[in-house]
């Protein structure tokens, strides 16, 4: 399992765009996971699905909601990572109104999930491998906080907790 001090899987995300912009164009795009990251300081949070109650009505909230104390603590961007679509990341960014302060990255495969070791079988309730619920602050592409829930649990992986960690 990926702890502090560990650098992130050199994995591929998607992100589903919705106007054109430098070379990228609609539609789901590839983020590589290490050239995204170096350089930059990353608040990322992942959960188990999007359109989920805990994660709809509580944990995208609070991360839209401290963008701007997430800039003045440093960080440069916020990530949201689920083990969905790019299509339905991108519905669910609609829905959630995270343009231009949350990006919403597509774990489709679950390729990141599995290559940090946390992952959550939800095969019986219907919903197959998924990522823990979990916050990172990321750091040039190096982990520099975890914050992992325990199952059914959503105490440490909030805006507040990570953003704490940001500001010290």
């Amino acid at each position: 399992m990926i702890k502090v001090g560990d650098t992130l899987p050199a994995t591929i995300l998607m992100e589903y765009m919705e106007v054109e912009g430098e070379g990228c164009s609609i539609g789901p795009n590839p983020v590589d996971v290490a050239k995204a990251t170096g350089g930059k300081t990353i608040a990322l949070f992942a959960l188990p699905g999007a359109f989920t109650p805990t994660c709809s009505a509580k944990h995208v909230p609070g991360y839209v909601e401290n963008f701007d104390a997430f800039k003045a603590a440093g960080v440069d961007e916020i990530w949201c990572l689920s083990v969905n679509d790019a299509f339905v990341m991108g519905a669910w960014a609609r829905d959630q109104k995270t343009s231009g302060k949350v990006r919403m990255l597509a774990d489709g495969s679950a390729a990141f999930a599995q290559a940090t070791g946390l992952t959550l079988d939800l095969t019986a309730k219907g919903m197959g491998l998924r990522s823990n619920r979990y916050s990172m602050l990321v750091k040039d592409g190096k982990v520099a906080a975890l914050n992992i829930e325990g199952p059914g649990k959503f105490e440490v992986s909030d805006a507040g907790t990570l953003l704490a960690q940001a500001k010290g």
